[in-house]
Order: C-alpha cells, then sequence, then structure tokens
C-alpha cells in the first residue's frame, strides 16, 4: 500500500496543497476543513495532474470561496481535457522556480528531481524547511507510518527504490553525475523535513539517505513489476 497524502501550510494565508483521490472525498474533505476553515483557504496549489492529487479540487474550490487554484499553464490546458470548471479570474500560473507571496511566508515552487507528469512542480517554505515533494522520495509501506523512521530499513531502501523507478523509468536513461547534481538542488535548499503523496514523512535524521538513495537512482537496477503470473496467482486466490 501506499501513502495518498495532502497537505496544509497554516499560516496568514492558508495553503491546501493537493486536493487528494476522489475515492476517498467525504474523509478528505472532514479532515481537510477540521484543519482549516474553508472560509480562510486563500490558496490552492496543485502540484500536478494525476487524479490522486487534484480529485477534490472542484469541491474544495467551491467551498473555499476566497481561494485561487495555484497551477500553471501546461497543468490547467491538460485538467481541460477531463473537467475544469474554476474560472480563469480564480487562478494564478507558476513554474519551476517561481515564487508565492501567501502573506507570512514567500513559498518556492521547486521541481523535484523525479516527477511522472510534466507539469510536476513541488513547493518548499523556507520558514520551516519543509518542501513538498510531490511523487519523488516515495515508498509503499506495509501499513500507515508517521515518518519513515517507523519503517524497516531495508524496506525503506527496497521500496523506495521500486516507486522511483517505476513511478520514473526514465531515470535510468539519465547520466549519473548530472542527475545527483540535479538532486542537489533540492539538498542545498535548507530543507529539514520531506513531505509527499506516498511516503511517510521523511524527518531531519532520515535526509541524508532518502538523498543518497535518489543519487543512486539512474544506476539502480529496477525490480521487477508484477506480470501475467502474478495476476494468475492473484485470481487463484478468489476462486
Amino acid at each position: 500500500m501506499v501513502h495518498l497524502n495532502s497537505m496544509v501550510i497554516t499560516g496568514a494565508e492558508p495553503i491546501v496543497v493537493d486536493t487528494g483521490a476522489p475515492i476517498h472525498r467525504d474523509q478528505y474533505l472532514d479532515d481537510l476543513f477540521g484543519i482549516v476553515d474553508p472560509q480562510d483557504v486563500r490558496w490552492v496549489f496543485i502540484s500536478h495532474d494525476d487524479s490522486d492529487h487534484h480529485g477534490n479540487l472542484h469541491e474544495v474550490m467551491d467551498a473555499c470561496p476566497n481561494a485561487t487554484l495555484v497551477a500553471n499553464w501546461f497543468l490547467c490546458e491538460r485538467l481541460k481535457a477531463e473537467r475544469l470548471d474554476v474560472a480563469p479570474t480564480r487562478w494564478r500560473w507558476i513554474g519551476d522556480g517561481d515564487t508565492l507571496d501567501v502573506g507570512d511566508r514567500t513559498l518556492h515552487a521547486i521541481r523535484p528531481p523525479l516527477y511522472d507528469s510534466p507539469t510536476t512542480r513541488g513547493l518548499f517554505d523556507p520558514t520551516t524547511g519543509v518542501y513538498w515533494a510531490s511523487d519523488c522520495y516515495a515508498t509503499p509501506v506495509l501499513a500507515g507510518a508517521p515518518t519513515v523512521a517507523d519503517i524497516d530499513p531495508e524496506f525503506w531502501i527496497e521500496g523506495f527504490t521500486m516507486f522511483q523507478t517505476w513511478n520514473s523509468p526514465w531515470v535510468s536513461m539519465l547520466d549519473h553525475d548530472a542527475f545527483a547534481e540535479s538532486a542537489r538542488t533540492i539538498e542545498q535548499l535548507g530543507v529539514t523535513t520531506i513531505a509527499g503523496a506516498h511516503t511517510p514523512t521523511i524527518p531531519s535524521t532520515h535526509l541524508d539517505q532518502a538523498f543518497t538513495m535518489l543519487r543512486a537512482m539512474p544506476t539502480t537496477p529496477a525490480p521487477p513489476m508484477p506480470d501475467q503470473a502474478a495476476l494468475d496467482q492473484m485470481l487463484a486466490t478468489l476462486q
């Protein structure tokens, strides 16, 4: 199983970071508005256009009349192919390297080293050191966990490798040194914590290991993905 996380930055102008999957809509909205009053939400940041990140966008925007959708041109274009019923007057476009003033802090949109959508931007809060990594640094889990410190260390290594190489298979085509230099963009931000959609929180105690593992991805073999034989075995258990 994997986490399907979202995030809220509370402050002078609260910002919702990703809106979860539609399958969890009721629980997601209950959780979200237990943290922040919908009237207070000023920004809704969508990291990219996968449904587990924008799945409740319209419900959130409808409930939060003072909120602006933070996206980019490509993300909006791709969402419109499915549905984007948010008036353009409520859009704000920010790309990789752009900033967003949210009153008591300035957030930085910084693309993570690995991603599965070209619309992806992560979000860094320099006041807390928290970096929202979207799909990067992800790992499966056996059960929900607050931080990766709560996962068996070997399981984290194997799961981290699996998720990076499966979600971004193009990483195997990259030059190791060039990718490592790119990955250091995040390392040099002053990150204290990584939060992501599909990982328990990565605390400061585990950042060095996460950074080291990620830099090695171009030359790390991808584990085999379940195939038809695995599906046949699963179906046999249902008979």
